[in-house]
């Protein structure tokens, strides 16, 4: 049984120190004095779903609970970083918005969908949703210490429990039992029940991570070929026909990370014998459809190793940067300058052609512009990935 060998002295590179720096220069300077005026409706204490090419909201646009509870999260925890004073008083104003909004008397939960003026049209109560309100409540919690926040944390905590939770521990898609079931949903929850105990907001934080992923390794991932599934039927098989056979190289580079970060908050053994060797694994099969030149991750591969969706979203990327950094941190050699380039290549592809403080979401496979429009959805991404950068550079090499 062995685990990676913790090195500090290699978790960074005057490469991977650079470009964090210029990255976390962007984010505090432009980015969240950005999505803190133009991303956001002063009136309401919302933030906009997407801005328009001229970065104007698109007052049009159909509002994804997510999104909120996405936003919620980075300024609250950039706040409690030092990164900007006023993020606290934003997240807990887009806090109350939601919960005067989105949250049903009686029903328990958050709707999925709203109306442009904030009318729930889309009364589904979803997993993957529900996993963003943990984390953005359990942070807005520590940057506030509001009581409502926490009293709301738990309501979603129960909710979770009694209504989207089955009795093997795994995620209804939502309250309707929709289906295909997806692993994301159970990703992101685990990722959120660790922020209970990253926040230190809750004491149970990593059982409940644990218990889900569980069920991750057990039915979503092939431990052997460590090929993570995206669809799966009622009783998590894999799906059938084409939507079974696709992988998502993003995802299993973000499980790298998540595995990680796990494995760094408590003893794993008991679920993953070998983090090092099973995060190797992960990291090869995103990377195995990776364009060449850039190592820019596509969308989406099949199985057998083809490329099935070849355009190149932002949000794989950042996953790719934390990957890098998951294992740089790990002692891996060589992945410190590997998380560099993957973050040279943000910066250079999906945030110097933007509007300051802005980003591309989509490029195709030769790099050209696919959408124009700038979404606040990939914030989280963005703000993570340079989180984790700043960390890694910023870790004093042990005596």
């Amino acid at each position: 049984m062995t685990m990676p060998i913790r090195s500090d002295a290699q978790a960074t590179s005057p490469r991977l120190t650079a470009i964090s720096g210029a990255l976390k220069a962007w984010l505090i300077g432009q980015a969240l004095p950005f999505w803190a005026t133009a991303g956001r409706d002063v009136a309401s204490g919302a933030f906009h779903e997407t801005l328009l090419p001229d970065t104007t909201p698109d007052r049009l646009a159909i509002q994804r609970t997510r999104v909120q509870a996405r936003q919620i999260y980075v300024y609250a925890h950039a706040q409690h970083l030092g990164w900007f004073a006023e993020g606290g008083a934003l997240a807990l104003a887009a806090f109350d918005r939601l919960m005067d909004t989105a949250r049903e008397a009686g029903k328990g939960g958050f709707a999925h969908l709203l109306a442009p003026d904030f009318r729930p049209v889309d009364t589904r109560r979803d997993s993957y949703d529900h996993a963003f309100m943990v984390l953005a409540f359990a942070w807005c919690w520590r940057a506030t210490g509001e009581a409502r926040v926490r009293q709301a944390l738990d309501d979603v905590l129960a909710f979770i429990a009694s209504d989207l939770t089955l009795p093997d521990g795994s995620l209804r898609e939502d309250d309707r039992n929709s289906l295909p079931r997806r692993q994301n949903p159970h990703m992101h929850m685990v990722e959120a029940m660790l922020a209970l105990a990253e926040t230190g907001v809750r004491q149970d934080g990593i059982a409940r991570a644990d218990r889900l992923l569980g069920v991750v390794l057990k039915h979503f991932l092939d431990q052997r070929t460590a090929l993570l599934g995206e669809f799966f039927d009622a009783d998590l098989r894999l799906a059938t026909g084409h939507a079974g056979q696709i992988v998502e190289p993003g995802h299993m580079a973000e499980w790298v990370w998540l595995l990680h970060k796990r494995a760094g908050l408590a003893a794993v053994h008991h679920l993953v014998p070998d983090i090092g060797e099973l995060s190797g694994k992960l990291l090869a099969n995103a990377l195995a459809t990776a364009d060449p030149r850039t190592g820019l991750l596509i969308d989406e591969a099949s199985r057998d190793g083809s490329a099935l969706r070849s355009m190149r979203r932002l949000w794989p990327q950042t996953e790719l940067a934390k990957a890098w950094i998951a294992q740089a941190r790990a002692g891996v050699p060589g992945a410190a300058d590997k998380a560099a380039a993957a973050l040279e290549h943000l910066f250079e592809t999906y945030i110097r052609p933007a509007p300051a403080g802005a980003w591309i979401d989509q490029v195709d496979a030769d790099g050209h512009l696919i959408s124009n429009r700038l979404p606040g959805s990939s914030f989280y991404h963005v703000f993570v990935a340079i989180l984790e950068a700043d960390a890694a550079a910023n870790t004093a090499p042990q005596a």
